[in-house]
């Protein structure tokens, strides 16, 4: 018998949408372990900063048993290698989301030859949903309710409202 395998499903998580969150359930489901590996993301500016990422998908996956959420700096591969990893969880929503995750497979099995790549698509409600356009519609005082758990809709308002105190725009 082999053992349960551990996967790893990298991402920014910036915030943590309803997409993702479904992909971690069903991977949960899938595999023995899965290590959410949240990204300092060095080179991207993100809203939020990795301890509020890492807060709010903690929230998220609490109540998945076989789920542990860490962050990570540098290549995912040497983070899934130090984990144990014998798989990286993708999600893909579209064509240019598969063209693009291909390449980085590809890449990712040059350099990690034991480590496979699994694609997971979300369930077609939350096909559409990315974390940019939740941050932009959210930015533009749009209602994205309907995108993201409620602990992180209250993370995302309360992040808005203070931005919008210490960076008042001036009225037209």
């Amino acid at each position: 018998m082999t053992a349960p395998v551990i996967a790893v499903y990298p991402g920014t998580f910036d915030p943590i949408t309803l997409g993702h969150q479904n992909l971690i359930e069903r991977a949960s489901r899938l595999f023995g372990t899965v290590v959410v590996a949240v990204a300092a993301a060095h080179h991207k500016k993100t809203m939020f900063t990795l301890a509020e990422r890492l807060e709010m998908v903690q929230e998220v996956a609490h109540p998945l048993g076989n789920v542990r959420v860490e962050s990570f700096t540098g290549l995912v591969r040497d983070f899934s290698v130090a984990q144990g990893a014998g798989v990286m969880v993708r999600g893909v929503r579209s064509v240019t989301d598969f063209d693009f995750e291909t390449q980085l497979a590809g890449m990712n099995r040059a350099l990690a030859p034991d480590l496979d790549t699994v694609f997971l698509t979300p369930d077609a409600r939350y096909q559409f949903i990315s974390s940019t356009l939740v941050r932009e519609i959210a930015t533009l005082q749009g209602n994205v309710s309907q995108f993201v758990a409620p602990t992180v809709l209250g993370r995302l308002l309360a992040k808005l409202q203070v931005e919008q105190v210490t960076n008042p725009r001036s009225s037209p």
